[in-house]
């Protein structure tokens, strides 16, 4: 559908209409497909270029009149091949030129030129146009006006006159077309984004990810400022993202700023800017990004590497939405969504003197904490099934699937580094087995593969107690040995008991004694 409303504000359109009207006396206006006119002529201020029109118009019939006129038109298109014609009107002898509006073979509209008359019009045709008018109420005096305005056209200038009235419906078709690709970038970009950031594409079921996404829709209204803990690689700005994005600020911009990348005078002008001369290498003023994210939301990560004098600053932006660029002596108020991020300890910060307390719960009023990988391993196949599909999506190389010998390594794995190493991870293995459709343990690094249940006494007996009583010891790895085993042999009995070379019955007895007979358990939940 064509967006009439912007069409008569194009500089073109209008242009040719001002040429129609002042080289033709003729009037320009447009239909849509249903016949209905979307011009400015039936506003009650519009200045009318032809006093035949104008007249015509303030008849008590005359909008009527020319609604039959424009449905004989649509009538005769409907059954035509043409995209131009010319039509006789009710007014008999007074005539008007139709152009199809046409995109992708639908027909979108009509623009129409009117009125005007043969160019071996007599004076008794005239006279009977000026007789109709007056029968259908026009004065004399308004029929007079109304006969002198009306131009007459021989072939030559209907001729020039049909080929720019076909120039501004191909003008209209190239502004819609324009239209319509500028409205599909931005729903593609929409939904591009929509489904990048959307809570439940925060990818995990483990119960302390339902805990993160409840939370974050009971969040998605508020403009609290909002403080998200976690290591680092659990994935702190895509969290903030998900905020920003399912805000009432989704629609402006997000911003997000590495506190600990800058030294304090680097951060000051980052953040709130300077003007120029401000110090050595200011030639010129530069906005901060406090300024640039103003109506939308701005993520500080990093924030605990904060100098205290910086702090001092974040705080009076936060309270009075004001801020000082460096070298300015007027401050500038801005409206900005701050979301920050940290993976220290910020409470033991504060005993140390290193983090303000009143900044600290300026920024905690909605806290999210992160959990890192290791305490969410049942979301370890689900991230690494969507890693391998998106990585082979993205090099071109048909789907993959994982071994399951490779999935019990990456589940022993402690994954230090977080999402942001299992990605890495999965993206070596996409790399080196590109010509494989299954993923197999020969592909992990050596670090995977040489963890836990890997070969060598060391490996295997990583994390126990070495001091302390024998039998302490030998209990903690006996438990050890059997809750990793549940998740290896997903949770069969009778095959692990196998593999450790005791009795189904004796494991269970075991299992038991640990409190290792639930499954959530086992995972370390």
């Amino acid at each position: 559908m064509i967006k009439w409303k912007e069409i008569s504000d194009l500089h073109v359109i209008s242009k040719l209409e001002h040429i129609i009207g002042k080289w033709f006396g003729i009037e320009m206006f447009y239909t849509d497909e249903h016949g209905k006119i979307q011009s400015h002529i039936l506003d009650k201020d519009y200045e009318f270029h032809n006093s035949f029109m104008k007249v015509q118009m303030q008849l008590p019939h005359g909008h009527q009149y020319l609604y039959q006129d424009i449905e004989k038109v649509c009538d005769d298109f409907h059954d035509s091949v043409e995209s131009v014609t010319t039509f006789d009107t009710f007014f008999k002898g007074v005539k008007g030129i139709a152009v199809k509006i046409v995109y992708e073979k639908e027909h979108l509209g009509t623009a129409f030129a009117y009125p005007y008359v043969a160019s071996n019009v007599t004076k008794g045709d005239l006279d009977k146009i000026k007789k109709q008018l007056k029968e259908s109420g026009a004065s004399d005096e308004d029929a007079d006006l109304a006969i002198e305005s009306l131009r007459k056209l021989d072939e030559g200038e209907k001729e020039y006159l049909n080929e720019i009235v076909e120039l501004v419906a191909e003008e209209i078709v190239t502004f819609h077309e324009e239209l319509s690709k500028r409205d599909e970038r931005i729903a593609a970009l929409n939904s591009e984004v929509g489904s990048k950031y959307r809570y439940h594409n925060i990818i995990g079921k483990s119960k302390k990810m339902q805990q993160i996404y409840r939370m974050l829709e009971k969040i998605s209204g508020s403009e609290a400022t909002i403080l998200v803990q976690g290591e680092n690689g659990t994935g702190k700005e895509l969290v903030a993202k998900a905020i920003h994005y399912n805000s009432v600020r989704q629609n402006s911009v997000f911003l997000a700023v590495n506190c600990s990348a800058f030294n304090d005078n680097l951060l000051d002008s980052e953040l709130f800017g300077h003007v120029k001369g401000a110090f050595t290498g200011a030639v010129k003023d530069k906005r901060g990004v406090f300024e640039v994210a103003n109506g939308g939301t701005l993520f500080l990560d990093e924030i605990g590497d904060m100098t205290l004098t910086m702090q001092v600053k974040l705080l009076r932006v936060l309270q009075e939405g004001t801020f000082l660029p460096v070298g300015a002596t007027t401050p500038k108020k801005v409206n900005v969504r701050v979301i920050a991020a940290t993976n220290r300890n910020l409470k033991e910060m504060i005993t140390q003197g290193e983090f303000r307390e009143d900044l600290y719960y300026r920024v905690n009023v909605i806290n999210l904490m992160i959990p890192a990988l290791r305490d969410r391993k049942e979301d370890i196949p689900l991230l690494t099934e969507h890693f391998v599909e998106q990585r082979c999506a993205e090099v071109g190389l048909p789907g993959k699937t994982v071994s399951k010998k490779c999935m019990e390594k990456l589940l022993d794995y402690s994954w230090p580094g977080n999402i942001r190493e299992l990605e890495n991870e999965i993206e070596r293995c996409v790399v080196l087995g590109a010509d494989e459709k299954v993923i197999t343990p020969d592909t992990l690094s050596a670090k995977i593969t040489e963890y836990g249940g890997g070969s060598g006494a060391s490996a295997s007996i990583k994390g126990v107690k070495t001091s302390g009583s024998l039998k302490e010891a030998l209990e903690e790895l006996e438990c050890i040995m059997i809750r990793e085993g549940l998740k290896r042999c997903n949770f069969n009995k009778s095959k692990l008991a196998k593999e450790l070379g005791i009795s189904r019955a004796g494991l269970i007895m075991k299992v038991e004694k640990y409190g290792l007979d639930k499954r959530k358990r086992a995972v370390g939940e």
